[in-house]
C-alpha cells in the first residue's frame, strides 16, 4: 500500500523541509487541498527540493479554472519534478461554485468527464506536437499557435484522478481517470457495496486496466502514540463525521448501514445552528465503521482490516514526536499491506 502525507500550505517557507524530510522518511507521495489556499505553488518547491517522492493536488477545484489554464501549470510541474506530478481534480458542490468561485452551475458529471478529456486533448497536443482541435459541450479549444505551445517534455503523461462520493462520479472516474480520491467520510461496507462497484461497471466500460488505476483514500485513520493521543483524535473524527454527515449529499455512505435517521438528524441539527450538539448524535460504533483505530503500534493490522483489498494509498499524517526510526518502521509495515495498483500508465492514448 502507498502512503501519502500533506504539505504545509500556510507558510511556503515551510514546503522544503517537510517535503526532504518526508521522502527521507519513505512516503510515497506528498498532497495538497484546496482550502484556504492555492494547491499548485507548494508544489512548485517540492518539486524542486526533491527527486524521488511523487507530488499531486488532491484536490484542486475544476471549474473556477479554464482546463488551458491548470493543463500549462501541471505541464510545469510534471516537467520540472521530472515526471513525479499527478493531478487531482474535484467538482466541489454547487453553492461553493456559484456564491463563492461566482461560476455557473451545470451537471458535474459530464462537465468534469470533459474537463479530464480537454486536459489529455491539450497535453497530447503540446507533447506530440499535434494540432488541437478539442470541441465538446462545456469546452472548447482549436487554437494553439507554436509561440504559446510549450515543448515537450519525453515524459509519460500526466495522471488524472477525481474526488467522487457518489456512483455516477465514481463510475465516471473508473471509465475515463487515471485514479478516485474517495472521501475520509466512508466505511468499508461503503466501498465494498457502492464505492467498488461502481469503479467496476466504470473499468468495464472504460476498459482501463485496474493495475494502472489508484484508489486513493475511503476513510479515517485515528491513531497516535498513545491511547489517549488515540482517545484525542477519536472524538475529532467524531465531529468530521457529524459535519459531512450533515451534508445530504453524503448520506449515501449512510446508507448501506441503514442510517439515514442519523443522517437527517444531523442535517436538522446543522440547519438549527446547533453544531456544538452534532457530534454528540454520533455513536461510537459508527466512528468505528468508518476509521481504522489504533496506536502507531497497531496501527497496521487496524488498516489492513479497514483498507485492505479495497484501497491502494491512504493519508498518513505523524506527530513531530515520532521519532524517524519509529516512522520509516511504520512506513514499511504499511507498504507491506497488498493493493491492486501497480503505477500509472506510460503510454499515450491514440
Amino acid at each position: 500500500m502507498r502512503v501519502e502525507s500533506f504539505l504545509p500550505l500556510g507558510d511556503w517557507r515551510q514546503v522544503g523541509a517537510v517535503a526532504r524530510a518526508s521522502e527521507a522518511a519513505g512516503f510515497d507521495s506528498l498532497l495538497t487541498a484546496e482550502i484556504a489556499h492555492d494547491p499548485f505553488a507548494p508544489l512548485v518547491i517540492a518539486a524542486l527540493e526533491t527527486s524521488r517522492i511523487t507530488l499531486g493536488t488532491g484536490i484542486a477545484v475544476a471549474f473556477p479554472r479554464s482546463p488551458m489554464v491548470v493543463a500549462n501549470i501541471a505541464r510545469d510541474l510534471q516537467a520540472q519534478s521530472g515526471g513525479r506530478f499527478s493531478l487531482g481534480l474535484g467538482s466541489q458542490v454547487k453553492g461553493h461554485n456559484e456564491r463563492r468561485f461566482s461560476v455557473p452551475w451545470s451537471p458535474p458529471v459530464p462537465r468534469l468527464r470533459e474537463y479530464v478529456q480537454a486536459l489529455r486533448a491539450i497535453w497530447r497536443a503540446w507533447e506530440k506536437q499535434e494540432p488541437l482541435a478539442f470541441e465538446g459541450e462545456h469546452y472548447r479549444f482549436t487554437l494553439m499557435t507554436p509561440e504559446f505551445a510549450p515543448p515537450p517534455t519525453g515524459l509519460a503523461p500526466i495522471p488524472v484522478s477525481i474526488a467522487a462520493v457518489r456512483p455516477p462520479m465514481i463510475r465516471m472516474a473508473g471509465r475515463v481517470c487515471d485514479g478516485v480520491k474517495l472521501h475520509g467520510f466512508a466505511t468499508r461496507k461503503y466501498l465494498e457495496q457502492v464505492a467498488i462497484p461502481a469503479l467496476d461497471e466504470g473499468w468495464a466500460q472504460g476498459g482501463r486496466p485496474r493495475a494502472h488505476f489508484e484508489v486513493s483514500g475511503g476513510g479515517f485513520i485515528v491513531t497516535g502514540a498513545t491511547d489517549e493521543d488515540v482517545a484525542n483524535q477519536f472524538e475529532q473524527i467524531r465531529y468530521r463525521i457529524a459535519f459531512y454527515g450533515a451534508t445530504r449529499t453524503y448520506h449515501v455512505v449512510f446508507e448501506p448501514h441503514g442510517w439515514e435517521d442519523l443522517g437527517l438528524k444531523l442535517h436538522q441539527l446543522a440547519k438549527q445552528g446547533k453544531w456544538n450538539e452534532m457530534a454528540a448524535a454520533v455513536p461510537d460504533d459508527v466512528v468505528q465503521e468508518f476509521s481504522a483505530v489504533g496506536r502507531y503500534d497497531q496501527l497496521t493490522a487496524a488498516i489492513e482490516r479497514q483498507f485492505g483489498g479495497l484501497t491502494d494509498s491512504l493519508l498518513l499524517g505523524l506527530v513531530p514526536s515520532v521519532s524517524p526510526e519509529e516512522r520509516q518502521e511504520l512506513l514499511q509495515d504499511l507498504h507491506g499491506i497488498p493493493c491492486a495498483f501497480r503505477g500509472f500508465t506510460d503510454q499515450w492514448d491514440g
